[in-house]
Formats: C-alpha cells, structure tokens, sequence
C-alpha cells in the first residue's frame, strides 16, 4: 500500500491525540466510569488508531512513530478486555476536590432553584416579622431567641469568659448529625416532586429572614453577623446543596427529558445524589466545629471583625471550590503532543 505519510500522519495525529488524553485520564483515576457516549468515542478512536498502525506497518514509517502507535493500541485493547475485577483504593483527596465539585456544576442549575426559593423564603420572613413584630414567636419558634436581640447580646457577652470552660466536643457532635439529618430529609423529600424540598427551603428561609429583620431592626448587625457568618457560611450552602440534590430527584421523576423508564433515571442519578449528599456530609462536619468552638465565643473573647473576616473567607473559599475545583479533571479529553 502507498500512503502519503506526511499527510497520513497529520490527519490522524488529534485522534492520537484525543486517545492517549483519554487513556490518561482512565489510568490516571482507576475509579472514573465512562458514560455511554465516552465509551463509543473511547472504542471508535481505538479502532481508527488500530487501522493506522496496521497501514503504516507496511511501509517505511519512523520507526518511533510505528512504536507510539504499538503502545498506544496496546494500551487501549488492555483497557477495553480487561476481565479481572480491578483493585482500586478510594482517592479521597481526589474525589473531595475533583468528583465532588465537578458533580455539583453538572447540576448547578438545580442549585441556583434552591437558592432562588430560599431566598425567597428569607424576604418573606423578613417583611412579615418588620410588618407585624408580634409574629416572631411563629416566625423563630426557638427558646434561645425569644428574648430581644438587646437582651441575648448583653446574655451572650456576658457569659463570654465563661465558655472558655464549658465542653464543647457534645455540642459540635449534636450540630453534625442534627443538620445531616435535616440535609438527606431535604434530599429524600425529592420523591414528593421536589414539592417538600421547596416547601423545607422556603421555610428555613423564612427563619432565617426573620432572625435576620430582628436582629437588624435592633441595630445589632454586628453580632448577627459575627454569630452567624463562621458557620453559616458553610452551613446554610450545604442545605441548598442538599436541596439541590433533591430537586434533581425531583427532575428524575417528572422525567420531562428522558424517555427511560423512572427505575432507570434514577439509577442513572445514583452515583451524582451520593457524592452530593457525602460532600454535604464533609461540610457539615466543619460547620459544627466552627460553631461549637468558634461562633459561640463573643466579644470580649474574640472581636467581632474577625469573626466576620474568618466568614466570609469561608465563603469566598468555598465558592472558589465549587465553581473552579476539579476544572482540568472536567476536561474530558485534555491535549495531548504526539512527536512526529
């Protein structure tokens, strides 16, 4: 067979490329699993990649290219028949900072949706305790609250040097699990359509809008934010992560774009429901601490401002994590060189 080699080579160089990119990748993070389309794109370039190998043998091909090739076959035909079950050890780190992230854009949308009806809930809490102060026993139906926000305040500094004391560790393990549960009983009301999963965001946003207009109105901004901003910063964004993960329940089973049959959408969703709920899980667990030992304490123990900084810090860091971490991993197919 003549083949233009020079010409060979430079049509089928970005399907070489685009092969090892992928094989990379798959050997690179043992755990990833390929959609269906991936893994026709993954068989079809294997074959293309084949067919050029067995054309270029014939001839007087560079010898590193003809060897490129060879190993390149190879390694795809070992990935596409390998039969035995592969042993792999759990990524931790690559799954909180890749996995995790990367899943939670793919649903972004759904996110952006409980936020929206979270905030909304928020307004409306905060219109109905400015309009009418006498429903704030209705509005935040805690004990802790009930006193003015003037009166905790003075409580609450006052009893500042004595906390230094108190025990913590049961207080942090209470927050843990009590906000899981409510986060997977956000997830799990997903199977009502997403109709309970609106219903418990709007009304968290409600109490959290009426603490907000209580506190405000008071003129105690201040400690509401340094109460608030250490913990909330990072727990009120893994609610609406939790919720997010239920309206996506919610989407499998309106079932508007899929023709599949409900079993099928949902397990298609599995894996994305269960990183979203473990990440929530990780969070959760820094919330509680920083609020068992770090929101609790007030002036004159820690100043204000820097409760306030160490928030939205957390904020800012924990928007830069789910909106940039893992972006090269996104990449399905990264650039890859081949040498000519």
């Amino acid at each position: 067979m003549i083949i233009d080699l020079g010409r060979f080579i430079a049509e089928e160089r970005p399907y070489w490329r685009e092969l090892e990119g992928l094989l990379d990748q798959l050997e690179k993070e043992p755990v990833l699993r390929l959609d269906l389309a991936r893994i026709q794109r993954f068989h079809y370039l294997y074959q293309r990649t084949s067919a050029g190998l067995a054309k270029i043998t014939g001839c007087s091909a560079d010898q590193k290219i003809r060897l490129f090739l060879e190993n390149l076959v190879a390694r795809a035909y070992g990935n596409i028949h390998e039969t035995r079950q592969k042993r792999v050890a759990i990524d931790c780190r690559g799954w909180f900072f890749n996995t995790f992230p990367i899943t939670f854009r793919r649903h972004v949308k759904a996110f952006f949706i409980s936020l929206a009806v979270m905030a909304m809930g928020g307004v409306f809490g905060g219109l109905a305790l400015t309009l009418d102060p006498l429903a704030k026993e209705i509005l935040i139906p805690f004990s802790h609250l009930e006193d003015s926000p003037a009166q905790r305040v003075a409580r609450e500094e006052q009893r500042a040097l004595e906390r230094k004391a108190e025990p913590k560790s049961a207080f942090s393990a209470f927050l843990m699990t009590h906000n899981t549960r409510v986060s997977i009983f956000v997830l799990a009301l997903g199977f009502t359509f997403g109709l309970g999963t609106m219903i418990l965001l709007f009304y968290n946003g409600v109490i959290l809008g009426a603490v907000a207009a209580d506190y405000i109105l008071a003129d105690k901004t201040t400690f509401l934010l340094g109460w608030l901003l250490p913990h909330g910063s990072i727990e009120i964004p893994s609610i609406l992560i939790a919720g997010q993960a239920g309206l996506i329940i919610a989407g499998a089973m309106l079932g508007r774009q899929s023709s599949l049959p409900l079993i099928l959408r949902l397990r298609r969703l599995a894996d994305d429901l269960v990183t979203l709920i473990t990440g929530v899980a990780l969070l959760l667990i820094w919330a509680g601490l920083i609020e068992a030992f770090f929101s609790q304490y007030h002036e004159p123990v820690i100043p204000y401002g820097l409760k306030i900084a160490f928030g939205l810090l957390e904020l800012f860091l924990l928007t830069l994590f789910l909106f940039r971490s893992g972006k090269k991993t996104e990449r399905v197919l990264p650039h890859v060189d081949v040498d000519t």
